[in-house]
């Protein structure tokens, strides 16, 4: 009498044997090769910024305002800055710092504005510029809560729990990417003195 724990594994056997990549249940049942969060490739020099909808928080817990990237930034020249987290040791201490001190020399170049972003949400993006003196110093913080800009550049770091953006900085003019500075070799690449010593 064949026993059940034979029965069960010839079953598994069976099973796993229709899996198969020639077996139409394969095509039924595998991991998509493609999904609608994969990013584009990674942004470059004479790229366009994209349309994306970030948020901007407002004082005293004011609801968020709707910010769309590309209209801001059209006919500027503009900085724009990203860090995986506000209030992290690493953005906090050197990355928005060296833009912070760096206004005046930004504009000395021609830039007439200037982008922090993270996909904090806006609250948190709010306090963080309040409270760092990045806003008093006219830096404008944005959410980019659900990753749009960030997969749309190709600079998303995705994770289960939080999408966090890849370190950057760039200089767009009119909405076009003039200069790309990537973290990928050093963080310091995409501080601000890095970034002027290239303008």
């Amino acid at each position: 009498m064949i026993s059940f724990r034979v029965i069960l594994m010839l079953s598994i056997v069976a099973l796993g044997a229709s899996f198969t990549p020639s077996s139409p249940l394969a095509t039924v049942f595998q991991r998509p090769t493609t999904t609608a969060l994969n990013m584009a490739d990674e942004v470059k020099v004479g790229d366009k910024i994209p349309s994306a909808v970030l948020k901007e928080g407002q004082a005293d817990y004011g609801a968020p305002v709707d910010v769309n990237i590309a209209d801001l930034i059209a006919g500027k020249k503009v900085a724009i800055f990203a860090v995986p987290g506000a209030f992290t040791p690493g953005c906090s201490k050197s990355h928005l710092p060296s833009f912070i001190t760096a206004q005046d020399e930004l504009k000395a170049k021609g830039v007439e504005l200037t982008i922090c972003i993270a996909t904090n949400d806006a609250f948190v993006m709010e306090a963080w510029g309040r409270t760092s003196g990045g806003s008093d110093a006219g830096i404008i913080f944005l959410s980019d809560a659900n990753a749009e800009l960030s997969r749309a550049l190709g600079l998303a770091i995705e994770s289960d729990v939080m999408v966090r953006t890849k370190r950057f900085s760039l200089i767009a003019v009119d909405g076009v990417v003039t200069h790309y500075f990537s973290s990928a070799n050093e963080s310091s690449d995409t501080w601000a003195p890095n970034v002027l010593s290239k303008l």
